[in-house]
């Protein structure tokens, strides 16, 4: 399913969906084709889908015109990360 066709069924609402299909141009991914995983009505639950998001699932708001990533890279970061409890 295309960007457009989500937004025309469900107008106006967050959903959270799995990324079929996808290309990029600089550092910007742009999302051609997604799967609805479902609807989400609460902002707060919104938020927190999108903090807990993997694996090509993101969640985005219908009254976004375009649906786009922007890709950051993390540099300066190697090696292992340890904790101390």
């Amino acid at each position: 399913m295309q960007w457009e066709e989500v937004r025309k069924i469900y107008p106006d609402q967050y959903v959270k969906l799995q990324i079929l299909a996808s290309h990029t141009e600089g550092n910007t991914k742009f999302v051609d084709e997604v799967a609805l995983i479902r609807t989400i009505q609460d902002p707060k639950e919104a938020t927190k889908e999108l903090l807990q998001s993997r694996d090509g699932v993101i969640v985005s708001h219908t009254a976004n015109d375009e649906l786009k990533i922007e890709i950051r890279t993390l540099r300066g970061l190697r090696g292992v990360v340890q904790h101390e409890n």
